[in-house]
């Protein structure tokens, strides 16, 4: 999940000049001028000869997990990318290609995963890209790298916990400067239950005690005869296999809801207040999450279209208003346009009263789930090490978070804040254009499409001391509501859904302890492996069932299959994990 919304960061540093036509290879140093509380760096790009810095334009391969793109990034920011590096990225998802780890396995048998690498660094996984010479070690150019040198902390301990072999191989994601025990930050937390807002107002707010609850709500709000802006057939609930990893993802959601994330095959609490559960266990949170949707279906509340789409099908029919619910924000928000609020239209979360809302702490250390690494066969190490020390600078942040400084935002009065292209592009950005001078096309398809999180929500940005994330600027919040959101805010007697969810002790927080789950013996991840194909092909099969007894036996036919390829090997595998992860937060937390 946390394929999410994510960023990455990287800039200047020490350059091989292979290409001026000298015989030997000499490093020069990029200038950098620092322009004090406006967060703008001013790159000089050239050598002390003279000579241009990259003087070669290169195509990067970037191979990227997280990535729901697939393809050359274009836009602003594929501009920004070209004037400042002359290069392009070239990205590489396994989300979009389909198939599992099979990208992954087949770019690797050939010697080559990329150039630029965003993967995980825990389960062992960084071991393998060590092993295999997938990555390379980028200890030696690090130095002068001023972006990166503020997380030496995180950076090393990452590396030397999912590494037996020392050296820099990666650069983990989400660091943070806050205490582990803090949510990441924002308006909005990852997990909720995001609705038409207007179509529940008119329905009278019903109240729901229960995830169950749901259903009738989301029925009637359904039989409301709603069609999308283009006059579609509107659906509660839409899913996509893109982002299906152990398990089908959309069931996940539900134990998020009441606090839990995978360990493997254990659900574990995030506070560890309660005892972890089996996935497998007849009432586990996942067959829970499976039985919901499974009821949905047989509601006609999902769209058929559910086991065939990707994820940018379904981000274009929320912004249709082809979907009328949403298990996170950001996947919503692209309904939230000026002109669906001023007609008074809006999706927001609505409460649940049981809910426990599973919320991840700041990672003081990192979060090794996934890093930045630079590929062995990378044409040019140098200019891709400066690039992810940019990548990680106020001003890549600020660029990957708000847009460019005197675009989309500008300091006034000490403050920064939007300007009104600016606010188009961050309440409307499929359908705000950019500036030809600026790379042209739609906001959105401009933005950074490696969806890779360098910092913690929350940050600090220290060239302007506001928070990166314009949401929680006095600028924006005080600008002024449409009826619809302060409707809202009255009914939910809160002023945000981090407000309410806090002031309603709906929070789990997981401390951010870096914990990364060990290396296994190669018998258990090839069982892991096939249990976990196991219950994806059970699991789209349960939800689309025809009837209760069919689900039934579709669940039984997961469970016999998973344990009878070996599933309580793996569990006690996990259960060790989990106990590891439990003690590892505790110790951050102390």
């Amino acid at each position: 999940m946390r394929k999410k919304i994510i960023s990455v960061f990287l800039c200047l540093g020490m350059v091989i000049s292979l290409l001026s036509g000298c015989s030997g290879s000499k490093k020069e140093t990029a200038q950098v001028e620092t322009n004090t509380n406006t967060g703008t760096v001013k790159e000089e790009s050239a050598n002390s000869d003279g000579s241009k810095k990259y003087e070669e334009f290169i195509t990067v391969d970037v191979f990227d997990s997280l990535a729901n793109y697939q393809g050359i990034q274009t836009g602003w920011f594929g501009k920004i990318i070209k004037d400042k590096f002359n290069m392009e990225l070239n990205i590489i998802s396994p989300n979009v290609a389909g198939g599992g780890e099979t990208l992954y396995q087949t770019r690797s048998a050939a010697g080559n995963l990329g150039d630029l690498i965003i993967y995980p660094m825990s389960g062992g996984k960084l071991q393998d890209l060590v092993d295999a010479k997938l990555i390379v070690d980028m200890t030696d150019m690090m130095s002068g790298k001023k972006n990166l040198e503020k997380y030496k902390d995180a950076i090393e301990f990452s590396n030397q916990n999912n590494s037996t072999v020392p050296g820099t191989w990666g650069i983990p994601s989400e660091v943070s400067e806050n205490p582990a025990t803090q949510p990441l930050g924002g308006t909005t937390l990852n997990f909720g239950t995001y609705l038409r807002w207007d179509l529940y107002k008119q329905m009278g707010y019903p109240v729901m005690k229960t995830m169950e609850d749901l259903l009738p709500v989301m029925k009637q709000m359904q039989d409301m005869n709603v069609v999308s802006d283009s006059g579609k057939k509107a659906y509660a609930f839409s899913f996509f296999k893109d982002w299906d990893g152990a398990f089908m993802n959309i069931a996940t959601q539900i134990p998020s809801y009441y606090g839990y994330a995978n360990t493997g095959f254990l659900w574990q609490k995030a506070d560890d207040s309660a005892e972890p559960q089996s996935t497998l266990e007849d009432d586990s949170l996942y067959i829970r999450g499976l039985k919901f949707f499974y009821q949905a279906n047989q509601l006609g509340l999902v769209d058929p279209d559910s086991t065939t789409q990707n994820y940018d099908t379904v981000y274009n029919k929320y912004v249709d208003g082809a979907i009328l619910w949403s298990p996170w924000p950001w996947l919503s928000a692209g309904y939230n346009t000026d002109k669906h609020k001023g007609d008074g239209k809006l999706f927001d979360t609505a409460a649940i009263d049981d809910f426990k809302l599973y919320t991840w702490g700041c990672y003081a250390k990192g979060n090794p789930g996934v890093a930045m690494m630079i590929g062995s066969e990378a044409k040019d190490k140098e200019r891709l090490m400066d690039f992810i020390d940019w990548y990680y600078s106020p001003e890549a942040i600020t660029l990957i978070t708000t847009g460019e400084k005197g675009v989309t935002w500008d300091m006034t009065d000490n403050q920064p804040r939007l300007t009104d292209l600016g606010y188009q592009c961050m309440t409307d950005p499929a359908n705000t254009d950019m500036p030809q001078e600026k790379g042209g096309g739609k906001y959105k398809d401009g933005m950074s499409q490696l969806n890779y999180k360098t910092i913690s929500v929350g940050e600090v940005n220290p060239d302007t001391g506001f928070p990166y994330d314009y949401s929680l600027w006095d600028s924006y919040t005080q600008k002024s509501l449409s009826n619809i959101e302060k409707d809202w805010q009255t009914h939910m007697d809160a002023k945000n859904a981090v407000d309410y969810f806090t002031k309603n002790n709906q929070i789990v927080v997981s401390p951010g302890s870096g914990y990364s789950t060990p290396a296994e013996a190669s018998d258990i991840t090839t069982i892991r492996n096939q249990i976990q194909e196991v219950i994806k092909e059970f699991s789209w099969k349960a939800v689309f069932a025809k009837n209760e007894a069919e689900f039934n036996q579709y669940i039984k036919d997961m469970q016999d299959t998973a344990m009878g390829l070996g599933y309580d090997k793996v569990l006690e595998v996990d259960k060790a994990n989990a106990e590891a992860q439990k003690l590892a937060r505790e110790a951050v937390v102390k």
